[in-house]
């Protein structure tokens, strides 16, 4: 985190994930394990649920709430602690979209046009995408700023989301002559923040794979984990000694990575116990150690999932929280730009 750069304002960590549903190992490892490790550190840690980036395209109302909700058991069965951190969905807290159209009138079109998500999402029919897919990245750089967050842990391919946040908060700053928004920091660590395809080592874990042999879900049973791990693809060479030897082997290179992730330890410190060993002796172990990581993390989600309603109140009561810190800095946004604030 810049210190220099960023001096002045309270050091703040948020992220957030898509109600999307069917979480993952890569979610887990790439994002909600990370989160849960970032509490208690020297930053504040904002954690969001976007339902407003889901509704981007259309979603089945009752389904959405169903999602919002596992999002939330997810986060608190991966050890995010609502007490030590802000938890809440995103469309609870107004000034995330308040604050969004202000960034309208700041970030160029130029900008969303170059998103390689809009691309992605509208393909060549994006005529008819919504306008509110074209323009989420401001609603994702209202999410981080209007908190004046210091940092977002991000994955690799999340880097062009933060960077426009930058781009905003910079011409913002310039444009009313202000230091009001941080050049926010990107926090990438750790040995697994992309993880692979059990079956393709070119392309990242995700539920949209037709393959569920593809992926290990959260709300995966021990043998099925077990199973995906025994049948994910590999390559007939022994380990090497370093994470150097497996620089064209994507494969083996993704279960080393997600041994070391689930095991706290670098991918080098993994290779050293398993060197020359072929995946007969390592998967078994790989397949022991995930379903030890994360059959309580099933266990604690369906408990959770159990009592919606408690859900609906921890998010409640993280969304005042949430907006306690968010209102006055978009208040102050708002002065800024000349625009008159009401007065209760």
């Amino acid at each position: 985190m810049s210190e220099t750069v960023n001096q002045g304002f309270t050091p703040r960590i948020f992220s957030g994930i898509q109600p999307s549903g069917g979480l993952t190992l890569g979610n887990y490892l790439g994002a909600l394990k990370r989160f849960a490790a970032l509490q208690g550190e020297k930053a504040e840690t904002i954690y969001c649920i976007v339902d407003l980036h889901a509704i981007t395209v259309w979603q089945e109302p009752e389904i959405l709430r169903q999602r919002i909700r596992e999002g939330a058991a997810a986060f608190m069965a991966s050890g995010v602690d609502p007490a030590q951190s802000i938890l809440f969905n995103q469309s609870q807290v107004p000034a995330h979209a308040e604050l969004a159209w202000l960034f309208n009138t700041v970030a160029r079109v130029g900008w969303m046009y170059r998103m390689t998500q809009f691309k992605d999402k509208a393909g060549k029919n994006s005529e008819n995408a919504s306008l509110g897919l074209l323009a989420y990245p401001a609603l994702m750089a209202a999410d981080i700023l209007v908190y004046q967050a210091t940092a977002v842990p991000v994955g690799e391919d999340q880097k062009q989301h933060l960077e426009l946040t930058r781009d905003i908060a910079a011409k913002f700053n310039h444009d009313y002559g202000v230091q009001h928004f941080p050049m926010t920091e990107p926090l990438i660590e750790g040995a697994a923040t992309r993880v692979m395809s059990l079956r393709d080592g070119a392309k990242k874990m995700s539920k949209s794979d037709p393959s569920d042999a593809s992926r290990i879900n959260l709300t995966d049973d021990a043998d099925a984990i077990a199973q995906k791990i025994r049948k994910a693809r590999t390559d007939a060479d022994p380990l090497p000694g370093s994470a150097e030897g497996l620089k064209d082997r994507p494969e083996a290179r993704n279960l080393v990575n997600i041994f070391a992730a689930l095991s706290d330890q670098t991918p080098d410190q993994v290779l050293t116990r398993f060197e020359g060993q072929g995946f007969g002796a390592f998967k078994p172990a790989l397949a022991e150690l995930a379903v030890e990581t994360l059959s309580p993390i099933t266990r604690r989600m369906g408990e959770f999932m159990a009592d919606p309603g408690e859900i609906d109140r921890i998010l409640g009561q993280g969304a005042e929280r949430a907006e306690a810190v968010a209102t006055p800095i978009l208040d102050r946004t708002k002065e800024i730009m000349g625009l008159l604030r009401s007065r209760n």
